[in-house]
């Protein structure tokens, strides 16, 4: 006789062992706000204990939604973005959303058309953009979206669009008044690409800080986000005969880059150069020395584009906004009060 198989449970199993009614189970199963935590609580215990699978298809007949958002990225092989993407990613698989990726290699409004276009054929329910050097085209994105709920992340203040962002200019802002603060006059810069719009904002809100105080950079270069761009953005900065006493480079990578520079030609850090980086990336701490860092809430933003773009999906009236987190400086020993030496 062959072994009898074990047919899956049923939501009508569910309920049987939650001690609810069918449609209690079906209201949790479609995250309806009108159910008790305690209910809630046991509908969800009984669906784990007996491993029922919701039935995606019929589910999605009765509440019109696919439970699939859409996501177009940018630059993941950089750490900002890659971190963007890895943590929206995660925020939505969280909240039982499936996510259909869309990855850029190049970035113009066509390319992103092109990539909008292709998730909603999928019928996803919303859209995030992750586009950090686009020049955005408010109207254009809106008529590329349609009627599909979207949130754009990492765009410039401001932006009257549905967004959620990091305040690059902030955090700008940040690096140059901590080293103001120590007693730096004399400040070198390494700038990212400045096409993109985060190397742009940073290196704005530095040198919004620098005027105040009647300051400019004694000299900038321009990195590619690279420790190796870093490094030669460095060796010109000293290969100029630039004079200065510290350093902002606008990533972590490239201050990892210069700092091999500086060292190399007999510069000590932070006695002769302090350093300031961006990101805080986890290897950050045990750069030697442990580098001074402008910290990026990842987690945060993940979260908070997941939560916005949900609530524009499941409550329609949601109002279209900016949400903005703000960075925060991590004071580490790359950088110390001004002293004697120079280059």
């Amino acid at each position: 006789m062959s072994a009898e198989v074990a047919r899956p449970a049923t939501m009508i199993d569910v309920a049987r062992k939650a001690g609810v009614s069918y449609q209690t189970v079906s209201r949790v199963v479609n995250q309806h706000a009108s159910v008790a935590p305690a209910t809630r609580a046991r509908v969800l215990e009984a669906i784990r204990e007996l491993e029922y699978l919701p039935n995606g298809a019929a589910r999605n007949l009765v509440t019109r939604r696919s439970r699939t958002v859409g996501i177009v990225s940018f630059g993941t092989t950089y750490y900002g973005p890659s971190q963007m993407l890895a943590n929206i990613e995660f925020s939505f698989r969280e909240r039982a959303y499936g996510l259909t990726l869309a990855t850029l290699t190049e970035l113009g409004f066509d390319d992103l058309q092109s990539a909008v276009r292709e998730l909603r054929s999928r019928s996803v329910d919303g859209i995030v953009m992750i586009a950090p050097i686009l020049r955005v085209d408010v109207d254009g994105i809106r008529r590329l979206c349609g009627k599909v709920p979207f949130v754009m992340v990492d765009i410039a203040l401001g932006g009257r669009l549905p967004s959620v962002l990091i305040d690059q200019r902030y955090g700008g802002m940040l690096a140059a008044r901590h080293l103001l603060e120590l007693g730096h006059r004399e400040i070198a810069e390494i700038t990212g690409p400045l096409d993109w719009s985060g190397a742009e904002l940073r290196h704005d809100g530095a040198l919004a800080v620098l005027g105040e105080a009647g300051l400019a950079p004694v000299m900038s270069a321009a990195g590619d986000w690279s420790a190796a761009s870093g490094y030669r953005a460095a060796a010109r900065l000293l290969e100029s005969g630039a004079r200065f006493t510290a350093l902002l480079a606008s990533n972590d990578q490239m201050a990892l880059g210069a700092m091999r520079a500086l060292r190399e030609r007999g510069l000590r850090i932070p006695e002769d150069v302090s350093v300031v980086g961006f990101d805080d990336v986890p290897e950050s701490a045990y750069f030697e020395p442990p580098l001074t860092t402008v910290r990026q809430d990842f987690a945060s933003l993940g979260r908070a584009s997941a939560a916005y773009l949900i609530d524009l999906i499941e409550q329609g009236a949601t109002p279209l906004n900016q949400r903005v987190l703000s960075p925060e400086l991590i004071a580490r020993s790359s950088t110390r009060q001004r002293g004697v030496g120079t280059c």
